[in-house]
């Protein structure tokens, strides 16, 4: 009884760990995602570049245009856009190299910082955005 007491807690402690070192890798990926290719635009505050780049800070584009940014994310974008009642008219690389689960990560970074305060996304529901992106995505 004693032996299998102790085979069960070590075996519990190291499915433990072995579970805990999955996430780890994914531990404020959305941040170093958005360090690595939005932030050189966009400020490491978000803030935008004055009249040129769009600020995703407090940005009403983050709620009404919310089933559109996997999209705008992994194809870019062209064309103007109208952030917090400014127009920007200012072509946006996309990053098509990211895979699903990044662009969750991201998106749910920005969503819920920069004084945003936004509904996170879902794996599933992002994946079904990007299933369904036109091939150039165009602001409106």
């Amino acid at each position: 009884m004693r032996k299998s007491r102790f085979t069960t807690i070590v075996f519990g402690a190291t499915a433990l760990l072995t579970l805990t070192q999955c996430f780890t890798n994914k531990q404020n990926q959305g941040q170093k995602l958005y360090a690595q290719h939005c932030q050189s635009c966009h400020m490491e505050d978000g803030s935008g570049l004055r009249g040129l780049i769009p600020p995703i800070a407090n940005a009403d584009y983050l709620q009404t245009h919310r089933n559109e940014l996997a999209c705008l994310i992994r194809n870019g974008a062209d064309g103007p856009m109208v952030v917090n009642g400014i127009e920007y008219n200012k072509a946006m690389p996309g990053v098509p190299t990211l895979r699903e689960d990044e662009i969750t990560n991201l998106l749910n970074y920005i969503q819920t910082n920069f004084g945003n305060k936004n509904k996170r996304y879902t794996f599933p529901e992002v994946e079904v955005m990007l299933e369904d992106c036109p091939v150039e995505h165009k602001r409106d």
